[in-house]
């Protein structure tokens, strides 16, 4: 039987051109945040499926690729549930294992700990534009900063990042899962509930409010809280998204201090913004994962579905690991969906420098050989890039394949007659 060719569904090959673009924007990512003070580190792509499981990824959690118990572990006739043969799983995001590498290795890293994590993950979610089965994921997190700095900094560093890729006009969602709950608990909704309320609520771009009303009325929520709920987005909507009309209908249900730390934030983030961009608060955005605990982002693009980076504050999940609860928030890119914009607007890198291709007529006498070498060598040396590559039947087809990839050059070396 003929092996396949094709990669598994919802992976792919990259090509040349595309890979370009994706270490130019690596590049980019690196120099960017190691600017900002974060330092590079990584984690094993498996993880402890108890780590991968412990109910705070979400949606997440379901699409888990677990992976089998080996050798003399693995005993499938004699298996009566999940845990007799998986114990580790690919991992979904980069926070649970960068949790785990904090409770790990604290003693030995300053505080607070600036981490930048890339690296693939791997969800087995439904393939669709911009999202894929095997993922690369770029992520920025400052740890053991319970202060608004940790939230201005990894604004800060993640719009710097997007204006030097060259995009602009981007909107930067914000909102407080302090607010969400204070919002819900104002309504009369019941705590045991907030998850059963959030959740209908994040479809508010895609069913409106009437549409959200709707659903909550059909999952048994009592009229005058839906009302009421639905009441506080009105009046947001009215103050085109200013705090200060929570800040007061909200007093005494939340926080005294969470409003304060909202507006040092988008203030702070706004006057120091080093490309255009536009920062909202946006009393809808819930974010789906059950372990953000306080500040939540999303940046979104024109012209593309769904969000392209968000993050947030998620105090509780390092304590998962050591008993003892450590601040800490963070920030994602979606790296595919950047890629995605970028090959489509017909992205080149920029300042990559001559690239000069030789073309040798096959078995070129060893003499010649050299002397083509020696010049390619030179060449590099002084910093261009060099092809030396075999002469094609068809080289009109070799040098446009070649151009694609951005060489400029081409040098044809026949055998002397």
């Amino acid at each position: 039987m003929a092996m396949t060719k094709k990669p598994v569904t919802g992976m792919k090959d990259i090509l040349p051109a595309e890979m370009q673009v994706r270490d130019y924007v690596i590049r980019q990512i690196q120099e960017t945040y190691k600017s900002f003070g974060f330092s590079h580190i990584e984690t094993p792509c498996m993880e402890n499926i108890g780590n991968l499981s412990s109910k705070q990824g979400g949606e997440n959690e379901k699409l888990i690729f677990k992976v089998l118990k080996r050798g003399e572990k693995l005993h499938i006739p004699e298996a009566k549930e999940e845990a007799d043969v998986v114990d580790c799983g690919m991992r979904y995001d980069l926070t649970v294992p960068l949790s785990r590498y904090f409770a790990n290795h604290s003693a030995e890293l300053p505080s607070p700990f600036k981490a930048l994590q890339m690296g693939n993950v791997w969800r087995a979610d439904r393939p669709q534009r911009g999202r894929f089965r095997q993922f690369m994921q770029c992520d920025i997190d400052i740890l053991g900063d319970a202060t608004c700095l940790a939230e201005i900094e990894l604004m800060s560093a993640t719009t710097t990042l997007l204006g030097k890729l060259g995009f602009a006009g981007f909107t930067v969602c914000f909102n407080d899962r302090r607010v969400l709950k204070a919002m819900a608990s104002y309504s009369g909704f019941a705590e045991k509930d907030y998850d059963q309320v959030f959740i209908i609520l994040d479809k508010m771009d895609k069913i409106g409010m009437d549409g959200v009303a709707e659903e909550l009325l059909e999952n048994g929520f009592a009229k005058e809280s839906v009302d009421r709920y639905l009441e506080l987005f009105a009046t947001v909507s009215e103050a085109k998204g200013d705090l200060s009309c929570l800040e007061e209908k909200l007093s005494g249900w939340i926080d005294e201090a969470a409003f304060p730390s909202m507006k040092m934030i988008m203030e702070s983030v706004k006057k120091t913004a080093s490309c255009e961009f536009s920062l909202v608060f946006d009393p809808t955005l819930v974010r789906g994962m059950s372990y953000y605990t306080g500040s939540i982002f999303e940046i979104k693009m024109e012209g593309f579905g769904g969000s392209v980076a968000g993050g947030g504050r998620y105090d509780e999940m390092i304590g998962k690991f050591t008993g003892m609860n450590t601040p800490a928030c963070g920030f994602s890119i979606g790296f595919e969906r950047i890629i995605t914009i970028l090959m489509e607007q017909g992205f080149a890198v920029p300042g990559e420098g001559k690239k000069k291709a030789y073309l040798l007529e096959k078995n070129m006498p060893a003499e010649e050989m050299v002397k083509v070498l020696t010049a390619a060598g030179k060449d590099r040396e002084s910093g261009v890039q060099v092809l030396v590559a075999n002469m094609n039947k068809n080289k009109k087809f070799q040098k446009e394949q070649l151009a694609k990839e951005g060489y400029e050059e081409f040098v044809e070396c026949y055998r002397k007659k």
